[in-house]
């Protein structure tokens, strides 16, 4: 349900009381602006969204995203609990798609053609002044709402800089900083100017407790820290591996609608045949041309499982607004086509993709994988990985690159693979396919067991209770 309230523009001192805070580019519910001039509001879900509804006296500052959501801010228009700042358009952009996605995401998972970029030019300073006015707007809003000593959890690299400024406008907070993706190792991440690279550290080092998913991003930030900084001062480190939510998947993976996508797929498949399954957004770092290339080995070097396997590949588009990301999503889809028209037959279609998101699609898919494929070049976590096995039918071999932070739980049950490594995949894929039922059984069995260890709702309640004890 939607409800009326003002914007709170007054300080932090007579009416400001939330006791649990929570900054995010994107926030639990989002609007569209209907021909009608109607806002229509969707929720959003996730660990943070569970999470955050077993705390009470809580706030979501979040940035407005598209019209609907500006709109709603100009109106007034909101739900309890949840403060959307409308920054300007061209600022958002540039601190968005221009900093966060183009160079920080691209520094974190290493994902940069190093002779011909970077370029770090006055583009990118002006770039960079943008990301330091959103994330100045996000400080300012959780200086004014937050109580005497309230907890802050701040989210991701979109969002580095808010712990240090608001540290500066409100010393008594205990603030929280947690990143969702990997850390660049030292070398990597000094790609950056000198001078960037050391106010992102100090940006971060400006919480009271740092957190990640994984220790190796972990070790990796204290690296950076300790090269650049000379340490990480105060600020303690933590590692929060987030899992998969078994109670909610296993439920909604039996729903009428995913039954009836089910039914859907097999058809597409065909009787008696196998299955790879994968999915993800059509992200740089996902590597789904590689894990095409992979199948398309698998199929030249072994014929035997020629009209005997289908790729059930669902690749959802992320980030269109970016070129580079089009032609990546184009790339995927020449690419399956290229497959298909090599190997198929009247009966057999051996990659079967779709790119419009569905996630009931994907909870079937998940139901009928005899193999899951996840296979990127650097992930934070991939929850796909962790995913695929709570809700299995039947039992299912992951095979999971080893740059995934899911391999730091799941790796000694998962086939493993070096994500560049086209021809050891292929071999991986085969391995999977030909695993016994009992072994892949127990091992899906342990990869449940592993994935399921923090669910969301604990997950964010360790955070909040470190963050507290400090």
């Amino acid at each position: 349900m939607v409800s009326e309230h003002a914007e709170t523009e007054s300080g932090p001192a007579a009416d400001s009381t939330a006791q649990v805070l929570v900054a995010s580019n994107r926030g639990p519910v989002s609007y569209t602006l209907d021909e009608d001039g109607t806002l229509d509001a969707k929720r959003g879900g996730g660990g943070l969204v569970s999470g955050l509804s077993a705390v009470d006296d809580k706030l979501w500052v979040c940035a407005a995203l598209g019209d609907g959501d500006r709109e709603a801010v100009r109106r007034g228009v909101g739900e309890p609990g949840v403060r959307m700042l409308d920054i300007d358009a061209e600022v958002h952009a540039d601190a968005y798609n221009g900093i966060a996605n183009s160079v920080l995401w691209f520094v974190h998972h290493l994902l940069y053609q190093t002779p011909v970029e970077p370029v770090f030019d006055a583009e990118f300073r002006r770039q960079w002044a943008s990301y330091e006015t959103y994330n100045r707007a996000f400080a300012e809003a959780l200086a004014e709402e937050a109580g005497p000593g309230a907890a802050v959890l701040v989210q991701d690299y979109h969002l580095a800089l808010v712990p240090g400024m608001l540290r500066e406008l409100r010393p008594d907070l205990r603030i929280g900083h947690f990143s969702h993706t990997p850390w660049a190792p030292v070398d990597y991440f000094r790609l950056l100017p000198d001078d960037i690279a050391e106010q992102l550290l100090r940006g971060i080092l400006g919480a009271d407790r740092a957190a990640f998913l994984t220790r190796r991003w972990a070790d990796a930030f204290i690296g950076c820290c300790t090269e650049i900084l000379g340490g990480t001062g105060r600020t303690r480190i933590g590692v929060h591996g987030l899992g998969a939510d078994a109670d909610f998947l296993r439920r909604r993976a039996h729903e009428a609608d995913v039954d009836e996508r089910m039914a859907a797929l097999r058809e597409q498949v065909g009787e008696g045949r196998r299955t790879i399954v994968r999915v993800d957004r059509t992200e740089l770092s996902k590597n789904i041309v590689r894990g095409l290339h992979a199948y398309r080995a698998l199929l030249e070097t072994r014929p035997e499982w020629r009209e005997r396997v289908v790729h059930i590949a669902f690749a959802y588009p992320s980030r269109q607004d970016l070129a580079v990301y089009r032609d990546y999503t184009a790339a995927v889809q020449t690419l399956a086509t290229e497959i298909n028209g090599e190997f198929g037959t009247e009966s057999w279609t051996p990659v079967v993709l779709h790119v419009k998101d569905d996630f009931a699609r994907s909870l079937a898919a998940y139901r009928l994988a005899d193999v899951a494929l996840v296979n990127p070049i650097r992930d934070g976590m991939n929850l796909v990985a962790k995913e695929v096995p709570v809700v299995s039918d039947h039992g299912c071999a992951l095979v999971l690159s080893r740059e995934a932070g899911a391999h730091e739980e799941l790796g000694e049950d998962a086939i493993v693979v070096n994500p560049y490594d086209v021809t050891g995949t292929a071999e991986a894929l085969h391995e999977a396919l030909t695993m016994s039922g009992d072994e892949r059984s127990g091992r899906t069995k342990r990869l449940a067991e592993a994935a399921t260890a923090l669910p969301p709702q604990r997950w964010f309640l360790d955070q909040l209770e470190a963050l507290r004890q400090g």
